[in-house]
């Protein structure tokens, strides 16, 4: 009997539009294999390339129907780029003139090649993001703030892009 009711469970929810989790949902879209070339960095500081080739990176390999490769020559799509110049300017100011929080507004030029020749430009327009960090009197701790907000506005954009492949791609 036990079985029986999670067979009708199971049915009911397959039924009413269900997918699990990390399935290829509705539009059925398979990005296939993906390499990521660490972007051009063009933001006047070192080492954002690295990180946001590295949310670029990771956020292949979350989505469902994708691989990363290595090789440009075993890849579906070939994704490459670069940082336009970093801003980084105060968001907040104390009443005596101390900047409390600061602001990081990165913006991204990338470009999907396919194999077929085919290539998706995102315009940097929609490629752009922005996130608040609080200051701090110790160096270590600001730098430590800003390379947080960098991580979350890259993975942000690095969702994007593929969001803008992914459609581009399927139609």
């Amino acid at each position: 009997m036990k079985g029986f009711a999670l067979a009708a469970a199971l049915w009911i929810a397959t039924g009413c539009g269900y997918t699990l989790v990390g399935s290829s949902g509705s539009s059925g879209h398979m990005l296939g294999r993906v390499v990521v070339h660490t972007p051009e960095n063009g933001s006047g500081h070192a080492g954002i390339d690295l990180v946001v080739a590295d949310a670029l990176r990771r956020e292949v390999m979350r989505r469902s129907g994708a691989r990363l490769v290595d090789d440009d020559a075993n890849a579906d799509w070939v994704v490459s780029g670069k940082i336009l110049p970093l801003q980084v300017q105060p968001a907040s100011l104390s009443p005596v003139v101390l900047t409390l929080e600061y602001q990081v507004s990165l913006t991204l030029e990338l470009s999907a090649r396919a194999r077929d020749g085919r290539e998706i430009k995102v315009d940097p327009r929609e490629m752009r993001e922005t996130e608040r960090f609080l200051s701090s009197g110790d160096v270590e701790a600001q730098r430590k703030n800003r390379g947080e907000a960098l991580q979350r506005v890259s993975r942000l954009l690095a969702a994007r892009f593929l969001d803008h492949l992914d459609e581009g791609q399927g139609g």
